[in-house]
């Protein structure tokens, strides 16, 4: 195994993070267990630092957690009045100036923008608590597989926040504006086989198979050719915000460019 450009930084150690590149795929691993992988702002600039400098050779990505709980949200020392040490409080946060305060949670965004993006295909591998950013970690991923003691909890609306970590829309996506609201609102509880039901989850397995299950997913994943998975991948992406008639057009130019690829017509 070789290790990725990140796993021997020491500031991504820090944070609770380590990369391993393996051929063509990349395991992510929140390693503070310690802590239930709680995050913070060290994390989620490891974990964009992670999406910028993967390399290209990377087909799949791996997200997956060290000990009882994927990620418990956000460090709790976030809410104290001294905030994390070394990182802006909330409380400055709010006293700033609108586009101090944008451009700031713009970049905490960037740690879950990237999972989605065409080129790699991306599995979160879930077990015990998801919770908040945790949460939103996980629906950043394109396929979720889920231990059977993964539970999901948006508990950001029971305290005062919204959810914006880039995890509405793809919420809405999976389960609907309404199951989404009622998740969200009441913070409640989404257990394995409900997460299952509703769209949440792929995939449901023992707790003691979720590696072998998301490796299998990943292998099964990595034996279609690459150029035909991303465009695939976009296809479907773009399809919700494209009119039938539009959605078809895209169809018709993404196989043609499949068709000359295979038959070495290309640019």
């Amino acid at each position: 195994m070789q290790d990725g450009p990140g796993a021997a930084r020491e500031d991504w150690a820090e944070a609770g993070l380590r990369l391993e590149v393996d051929g063509a795929t990349a395991t992510v691993t929140l390693c503070r267990p310690e802590r239930r992988n709680s995050q913070t702002p060290a994390l989620w600039r490891a974990l964009a630092a992670v999406g910028r400098e993967l390399p290209g050779s990377v087909r799949a990505v791996v997200l997956r957690s060290e000990g009882p709980s994927f990620s418990a949200g956000l460090d709790r020392a976030a809410f104290s009045p001294e905030g994390i040490p070394g990182e802006r409080s909330l409380t400055d946060l709010a006293r700033g100036d609108d586009a101090v305060a944008d451009a700031v949670i713009a970049g905490y965004q960037e740690a879950f923008t990237w999972w989605r993006r065409p080129d790699v295909i991306t599995v979160a591998a879930v077990q015990g608590h998801a919770v908040g950013a945790g949460f939103q970690l996980a629906l950043a991923c394109d396929l979720r597989v889920c231990a059977e003691d993964a539970r999901f909890a948006m508990r950001e609306t029971s305290l005062g926040l919204v959810p914006d970590l880039a995890g509405t829309k793809p919420l809405v996506e999976l389960v609907g504006p309404a199951r989404a609201l009622e998740i969200c609102a009441t913070g409640r509880w989404v257990a394995a086989e409900e997460a299952e039901r509703i769209g949440l989850a792929n995939l449901v397995v023992p707790a003691k198979e979720l590696d072998g299950a998301t490796g299998d997913l990943v292998a099964a994943l990595l034996a279609a050719p690459r150029n035909a998975l991303i465009e695939t991948k976009s296809l479907l992406a773009d399809a919700p915000s494209r009119a039938y008639d539009d959605q078809r057009a895209a169809e018709r130019a993404a196989q043609l460019r499949r068709l000359r690829d295979l038959a070495n017509l290309g640019d």
